[in-house]
């Protein structure tokens, strides 16, 4: 059976897009918050489909993207460390730091290892009892609940040669972050659909209603995406601003429980840094007291390490939707996939790899 050839139907989504042409009275501006979507969008033309009636606007929704230079250099540090196993999710290996990335120094001899979960670093932990392994916990609600069940087994299992480097981010308040800017551009957002998985969408609505902002939550194929930017459109024209539910046969109101419930135990709500938006109050997940003994930042003495972000890159800027990637003098030219001067370059859900990939100048 093929799960996604409904969704990606050509002659759907001509349907949908004359829908929204037919509705639309204005140039609407609407953000997508998932980098998945972005690339969904760059990839099948969607922005070049509606360019006349409808910007898209790509917003923060890359996890590899936001997460700040330094812990890309705690890494570093942590991994140059004796009798260390790093783990981490092959999306991290190439992100640069100040320096260099974690790829050149596993290049150069450091064991570090791809994961597809953080069960697995557990694993190799209990398989290595004479290494310090260490599990790089990136990325926003959606994969934190792994994140927290490798901690909670940790803990279970007493396993001491086991810590976690975490910089796990929270969706929400970086979407009324933005919205307080002055420069904000955005009247609509598409939700990411596969966070509104884990947490639900409650946590949207005051976000709709003290900004006056319609929000769909919205999957990421065609099909979906094109659904969502007519739902946002159709509350734009109409005056109204709620949240509505797109990607229903995944997402429910009150979300994952059980999920919900364990990184409530795990984990704490931080201020976090991002990269290239700075400090946004109560935007990360730490480590609670209960399991700070599995802090990789304490366990190595890496928690003082600030590094400011490369002034040539404006990735920031493409993070917050105040350029597209295109509009940045470097891209293509001294940033590529190859050498690239920001996360945006090499992340499989960078907006700068997706104009790279799929729109070439």
């Amino acid at each position: 059976m093929n799960y996604t050839q409904a969704f990606r139907n050509p002659e759907l989504a001509q349907k949908w897009v004359s829908s929204i042409k037919s509705l639309t009275t204005k140039r609407w501006r609407i953000m997508e918050v998932c980098g998945g979507q972005t690339h969904s969008i760059i990839k099948y033309g969607i922005d070049q489909l509606l360019a006349d009636d409808i910007e898209l606007i790509h917003g923060p929704g890359c996890p590899v993207c936001v997460t700040p230079l330094a812990y890309i250099d705690k890494a570093l540090a942590i991994a140059t460390q004796p009798n260390v196993i790093f783990c981490s999710f092959g999306d991290m290996l190439r992100v640069p730091s100040s320096h260099q990335d974690l790829l050149s120094l596993k290049a150069q001899g450091a064991d570090i290892r791809i994961v597809y979960s953080p069960l697995d670093a557990l694993t190799i932990a209990e398989q290595s009892p004479d290494k310090e392994v260490v599990f790089f916990g990136v990325g926003f609600e959606t994969t934190a609940p792994t994140t927290a069940l490798a901690a909670y087994q940790a803990k279970l299992k007493h396993l001491q040669n086991f810590s976690l480097l975490i910089c796990h981010v929270r969706v929400p308040p970086v979407m009324q972050a933005l919205l307080a800017t002055e420069n904000y551009r955005v009247q609509g957002f598409l939700g990411a659909g596969h966070v509104c998985s884990i947490m639900g969408f409650h946590e949207y609505a005051p976000i709709s209603l003290q900004h006056k902002m319609p929000i769909v939550i919205t999957g990421f194929e065609p099909v979906d995406i094109l659904q969502g930017i007519y739902g946002c459109v159709k509350q734009l024209e109409e005056g109204r601003f709620v949240v509505e539910n797109q990607y229903a046969r995944i997402v429910k109101e009150a979300g994952n429980l059980p999920a919900q419930a364990l990184m409530q135990k795990v984990f704490n709500v931080v201020n976090r840094n991002w990269r290239g938006l700075g400090e946004i109050a109560n935007s990360g997940l730490a480590l609670s007291t209960e399991y700070d003994e599995w802090n990789a930042e304490n366990r190595f003495l890496v928690g003082d390490i600030n590094t400011l972000e490369p002034v040539e890159c404006r990735s920031g800027d493409v993070l917050q939707g105040l350029i597209k990637p295109v509009e940045c003098a470097e891209f293509g030219k001294n940033c590529t996939p190859e050498h690239p001067l920001g996360a945006t370059m090499v992340s499989t859900e960078g907006a700068c790899a997706a104009y790279y990939r799929y729109r070439q100048i």
